[in-house]
């Protein structure tokens, strides 16, 4: 169980705020994938209307999901208060506002989208300088401040280099260089930002839901140093065009994603529940979902098919990992804090609810369970170039992330 004064370090509308827009911008994206499946089938990832889709859901969602979900756990992994609250609710009105600009005009004129693009910059920059204002106020630092200013800082990587995109795309400046950092912008992005931040809460979420003691946290440097190292290693490979970099990068990536798996394997083993709940069994799945993709893609990388299987398999990382993960955290924390808002200072006065009664349970593992099947659905149909099977699962996707989006908003009338 989370702390008791979760719900009071933060403005409850601030972390909403950011998690309601999310859940619009992940299905307005799962949307556009479907009315546009024809040309992902084919092997045209690089459109503009992939663009789009894939902004929403990786800025939209993930990102604007990821800064509400860090406005409420930062001050209860950190024991320090968001620095300024008012800051952040203006942070977010630009952010937002940057981001719809930003995925409709890489829709309809990517040329344009350098200003939007600046303005989801500025967005970001605020988030980054709110959350270095808070975490220097950290009385000591550990390897969780590690993992999540690591992960800040590739997140600034990959703004950064996305507007470059856009400058070079915009002025032909640049261009000879356009591959390698598009590459490193994507890896940057997904495997740095995401994987990092979520290797850090993990380490404060999995003992709070599991309820764990005694386990060794010695672990946590080697999978810091190992992926960082890879990441490194990889970005330098992107630039001087080398194969044995890029071998040695995927393997240390592999190597601490390993490594990370087996500390929360002992980390599990070390509980006192015994039955765990249903969206965080899920959420211990994707990291299992994570390690076969990392695994597959080391392999694959020593055969000649690599190129023809990378778009299919960043798509299942960011979904069977990155969303999976986050989607089942989120059925976690969300009713905790609209419960410790709305009731926690009731207790004893009155009947509340309990925290069971907040989320319906039942729906979780048939949900969860479709989520995986039609993901691994459609990248069986990227893989063979199937349409129909395609337009099959992306459709049972995107009705699927309507009702995990409805039953989340549900938790607010309770």
């Amino acid at each position: 169980m989370l702390p008791q004064n979760l719900g009071s370090e933060t403005n409850i509308k601030l972390p909403f705020s950011f998690i309601i827009f999310s859940l619009i911008a992940l299905v307005i994206s799962q949307i556009l994938i479907l009315v546009n499946g024809q040309m992902l089938v084919e092997g045209s990832f690089r459109i503009p209307a992939m663009w789009s889709a894939a902004h929403l859901l990786v800025l939209g969602w993930a990102l604007m999901v990821v800064m509400g979900s860090m406005y409420q756990l930062v001050p209860v992994a950190f024991l320090t208060k968001i620095w300024n609250e008012k800051f952040g609710f203006i942070q977010f009105f630009i952010t937002a506002t940057g981001i719809v600009t930003f995925a409709g005009l890489l829709y309809w004129a990517p040329q344009k989208a350098l200003v939007p693009g600046i303005l989801t910059l500025l967005g970001i920059l605020m988030f980054l300088f709110q959350m270095f204002m808070t975490l220097r106020k950290q009385a000591k630092p550990n390897i969780l401040t590690a993992f999540v200013g690591t992960a800040l800082l590739c997140l600034f990587i990959t703004i950064s280099l996305g507007i470059t995109l856009i400058f070079c795309l915009k002025t032909g400046i640049g261009s000879q260089y356009y591959q390698s950092i598009f590459k490193s912008h994507l890896i940057m992005g997904v495997t740095g930002w995401f994987t990092l931040l979520i290797f850090g809460f993990s380490y404060k979420m999995v003992p709070m839901f599991s309820l764990s003691h005694g386990f060794p946290m010695v672990l946590a440097r080697y999978v810091y140093g190992f992926y960082a190292a890879g990441l490194i290693i990889t970005v330098i490979s992107f630039f001087f065009n080398s194969a044995i970099f890029l071998k040695i990068g995927f393997l240390l990536l592999l190597i601490g994603f390993s490594i990370f798996s087996w500390h929360i394997r002992i980390i599990i083993e070390k509980r006192l529940k015994k039955k765990l709940d249903k969206p965080f069994i899920f959420a211990l799945f994707a990291i299992g979902f994570g390690n076969i993709i990392h695994l597959s893609a080391f392999i694959l990388l020593w055969s000649n098919h690599f190129t023809a299987v990378i778009g299919p398999l960043i798509y299942s990382y960011l979904l069977l990992w990155i969303v999976l993960s986050i989607v089942g955290y989120l059925y976690k924390i969300v009713p905790f804090l609209w419960w410790t808002f709305k009731y926690s200072k009731q207790i004893g006065k009155q009947s509340v609810p309990s925290l069971k009664e907040m989320m319906n349970e039942k729906i979780v593992f048939p949900l969860f369970s479709l989520f995986v099947i039609a993901v691994l659905i459609i990248f069986c149909a990227l893989i063979f170039k199937i349409a129909i099977l395609f337009t099959i699962g992306q459709f049972v996707l995107s009705v699927v992330f309507i009702i995990i989006a409805l039953s989340i908003l549900s938790v607010i009338k309770k």
